[in-house]
C-alpha cells in the first residue's frame, strides 16, 4: 500500500487505528501521540520544549486604538441637543443636578426645546406647557454668538417669566478656565 514498505507512524493500520505501532494498543496510554488516558493534555516525556506563555499585544492595541477613536467620534453625538456656536466668556462649567430643559437659538433665529423645534412667534404659548410637562427646575438657554440679539432676548424674557423654575445663560468657557 505504501511505496517504500513500512507505512509512517501517523497513517491508518489496516484496523483503522492512527498512529498504533506494534506493541500498542490504541488508547492504552503506551502511544507516543499523547492521547492515552495517561497522558491526556501531557506532552510526551522525551520533549524537550519549553512552556513560553505569551500574549500578542498588536491586536490588543488595535482593538484599544479602535474602540478609541469610535469613542472620539461619538462622544459629541450623545451630548444631545442642538448644535450651535456658542459666545466664549470666563463662564464655570454646569454643574446642574436634577431636571433641567435646554432651550436653543440658532442663526437663522430657529428655536428647539431639547431637540424639538418651536415655532418663536408660538413660543411664549409653549414654553409654560413644555416645562410643566417635563418637571424641570433649570432652564439653560444657548444662543448662538450669530443669532439675533432680539430672538434670544425674547426666549430669555418667555422663562424668566415662568414660576417655579430658574435659568441660566450658556457660554463656551475660555481656556484660562
Amino acid at each position: 500500500m505504501y511505496e517504500g514498505g513500512e507505512a509512517p507512524a501517523w497513517a491508518p493500520d489496516a484496523a483503522g487505528d492512527k498512529g498504533a505501532r506494534s506493541g500498542e494498543q490504541p488508547g492504552d496510554g503506551t502511544d507516543r501521540t499523547g492521547s492515552g488516558p495517561m497522558n491526556r493534555g501531557r506532552r510526551p516525556a522525551d520533549s524537550h520544549l519549553s512552556v513560553r506563555a505569551e500574549i500578542n499585544v498588536t491586536s490588543l492595541v488595535d482593538v484599544a486604538f479602535t474602540l478609541l477613536v469610535i469613542f472620539m467620534i461619538t462622544a459629541p453625538m450623545i451630548q444631545g441637543g442642538v448644535e450651535v456656536a456658542l459666545p466664549r466668556a470666563d463662564v464655570p462649567p454646569i454643574t446642574s443636578r436634577g431636571e433641567r430643559l435646554i432651550v436653543s437659538v440658532t442663526r437663522e433665529g430657529r428655536i428647539f426645546v431639547e431637540e424639538s423645534e418651536v415655532d418663536p412667534e408660538a413660543f411664549a404659548e409653549e414654553f409654560p406647557r413644555l416645562l410643566g410637562t417635563s418637571k424641570a427646575k433649570f432652564v439653560y438657554i444657548k444662543g448662538d454668538r450669530d443669532a439675533q440679539y432680539g430672538r434670544v432676548l425674547h426666549v430669555v424674557a418667555t422663562v424668566a417669566k415662568a414660576e417655579g423654575v430658574r435659568f441660566g445663560l450658556v457660554g463656551e468657557p475660555t481656556a484660562g478656565r
